[in-house]
């Protein structure tokens, strides 16, 4: 399965939601440095969707805001 998600790093609470265009809106506590907020992304999407974190890449979008998530089921 491939998402779609935009990352919000710097926030004050730590979100999830579904927003337009298929897209899902991730608000993370950590800042967009040293893969910081990436490992917390992972990290949320796990408890999200119930899965293992070694199953979800970040499989486009290292560095941007924008990115496309694989989770292998």
């Amino acid at each position: 399965m491939i998402l779609k998600v935009k990352v919000k790093p710097n926030s004050k609470n730590v979100s999830v939601e579904r927003i337009e265009d298929g897209y899902i809106k991730v608000c993370l506590k950590s800042p967009p440095i040293d893969g910081k907020a990436n490992d917390e992304l992972v990290d949320v999407l796990s408890d999200f969707l119930d899965v293992p974190k070694s199953s979800i890449f970040i499989k486009a979008g290292k560095t941007s805001k924008e990115k496309l998530i694989q989770i292998n089921l």
